[in-house]
């Protein structure tokens, strides 16, 4: 089969990629590259450097699916030009749909973000709850969404609603929560904490390859459209004590004044049948692993999407 992936050189569409060449499907990457390109070369791979914003004027004939991870990721880079973000993560993506729907593409997953919620007291936070976006990221992830779903009578739409994910990828992110506070641990054998109390969802990056996996290839019929994908909600604290107790690093606790906690309950996703198989604690083992081989590795400005993005000056 053939698949698109926009954004398939970040943190989750290297590992999607990589799973579905395994598999010996042909997968075509829309990339602006950014981050650069960690994937190896591949006869059934191709990637092409261009900005979703142009993925109407792409040749997309013969895909089966589009699997749709690109966009300006997480509050603070959105900041930086939220104009920029609108277009790419709410234009492009009525782009994509209608230029699916044109060229005959049978299943769109769209990557939405558990951030949409807000903040919530409910403990378990399930896709029936009201949408209280606090923030331009949060609303252009809600807004696309709706853009996706108005189509869902054309074109088979899933909008997957990931927790923060950790695990490790070969275009990695240090930025995310339990990945950040994993190399401060190994590398400055410090985990800084401010605060501690909030909660958030988490997600191992291998759950959320198998779950790719399970929409697009799983004979079952779907009731829904939304699907939460976030399996372990836990403290800031918690977390750092994990990392902690396989580390042996030093925990230093800070004031904070984030209060703000997210939950997540994902019994929809697993009542279809779907089970979760990879931890928080699998994740922060994998990557001490990881960073113990490669422990002269040059991380940089590539591996924290703010930095980055500051140091191109995107428009």
């Amino acid at each position: 089969m053939n698949f698109i992936i926009t954004g398939g050189c970040g943190y989750i569409g290297t590992k999607i990629t990589e799973y579905l060449l395994n598999k010996n499907h042909k997968v075509t990457i829309i990339d602006n590259l950014w981050f650069g390109n960690k994937l190896k070369k591949n006869k059934n791979l191709k990637i092409i450097k261009e900005d979703v914003r142009n993925f109407d004027k792409l040749n997309i004939k013969n895909t089966y699916a589009i699997i749709h991870l690109a966009n300006i990721a997480n509050d603070p880079t959105v900041e930086l030009n939220p104009t920029l973000s609108w277009e790419v993560n709410v234009l492009a993506s009525k782009l994509i749909a209608d230029h699916a729907i044109k060229n005959k593409v049978k299943k769109i997953i769209y990557f939405s973000s558990g951030s949409v919620y807000g903040v919530k007291k409910e403990n378990k936070v399930t896709e029936n709850l009201k949408l209280n976006p606090i923030s331009v990221y949060n609303k252009t992830k809600m807004i696309a969404e709706r853009v996706f779903l108005s189509y869902k009578n054309i074109i088979d739409i899933k909008c997957l609603r990931p927790a923060t994910v950790c695990g490790l990828s070969e275009r990695l992110r240090l930025d995310v929560t339990v990945n950040k506070l994993t190399f401060d641990a190994f590398y400055k054998k410090k985990i800084f904490v401010d605060g501690g109390s909030q909660v958030r969802p988490n997600v191992n990056l291998k759950d959320i390859v198998r779950v790719v996996d399970y929409f697009l290839f799983s004979k079952k019929k779907f009731k829904e459209d939304i699907y939460n994908m976030g399996f372990e909600n836990y403290s800031i604290l918690k977390i750092a004590k994990k990392i902690q107790k396989k580390t042996g690093a030093k925990l230093i606790i800070n004031k904070s004044v984030d209060i703000r906690s997210y939950r997540q309950d994902s019994s929809r996703l697993i009542k279809t049948g779907f089970e979760p198989l990879h931890s928080v604690d699998n994740a922060i083992e994998e990557l001490i692993e990881y960073f113990k081989i490669k422990k002269k590795i040059n991380f940089g400005t590539q591996n924290f999407n703010l930095k980055k993005m500051k140091e191109l000056n995107v428009k």
